[in-house]
């Protein structure tokens, strides 16, 4: 079995040769080696990838908005990554970003996963009736099971979930009131055996 570091050197080398720029390269290698740890097909998806792109074009996009639509081709999942990953903090205010197609959308799922831990909020993204959610780059849940990830998604929304509690104050408050039977009363021999009870003040 490789190791993580393994795929990580291997992919970003193999990035390189193909044209990425090593600070691109070393993205990728990032990435890949977060799909593998979650239990994705990382290096399968990007060997793919790279013998498709030898005779297929893929849009760029710089700058990301609300809305974005390439008229020709698919866009590239890793400058259209790297540029969301770069420009998160701007897009967060969006709460919503759609795309029309996305080629290889499963190597855009790890710079969600990086981008949803530096804004500190889950990232929602479907397509083609699938679904993930990217957990501050601790996990990713999704309902794709034994199928593989489709090449081109199209009609991509990635959604930007806001923080709240799971449980209502009802709950929240009947669970603090049990756990108050294990708070203790303080008394005067607690207070003498506190940490720092009992110092001398030499001053």
């Amino acid at each position: 079995m490789k190791s993580l570091s393994e795929i990580d050197t291997t992919s970003k080398r193999a990035s390189r040769a193909v044209g990425y720029s090593w600070g691109e390269a070393e993205e990728i290698g990032k990435n890949i080696r977060l799909l593998e740890l979650f239990g994705f097909a990382g290096i399968k998806t990007l060997n793919r990838y790279y013998s498709v792109k030898v005779n297929k074009k893929f849009s760029d996009l710089s700058l990301i908005n609300k809305n974005n639509k390439s008229e020709k081709h698919a866009y590239c999942p890793i400058i259209l990554g790297i540029n969301f990953l770069d420009q998160i903090r701007s897009l967060e205010k969006f709460k919503i970003i759609k795309f029309n197609k996305v080629s290889f959308p499963l190597l855009l799922l790890p710079f969600l996963s990086r981008s949803s831990e530096i804004i500190g909020k889950k990232i929602n993204i479907k397509f083609d009736k699938i679904e993930f959610l990217l957990n501050l780059n601790v996990n990713i849940s999704s309902n794709l099971l034994n199928q593989n990830c489709p090449e081109i998604a199209n009609n991509v929304e990635i959604k930007i979930i806001e923080n709240k509690d799971s449980f209502s104050d009802k709950e929240w408050q009947s669970l603090y009131k049990l756990s108050e039977e294990t708070f203790v009363e303080e008394t005067d021999s607690l207070k003498q055996s506190a940490a720092g009870a009992g110092l001398t003040d030499n001053d």
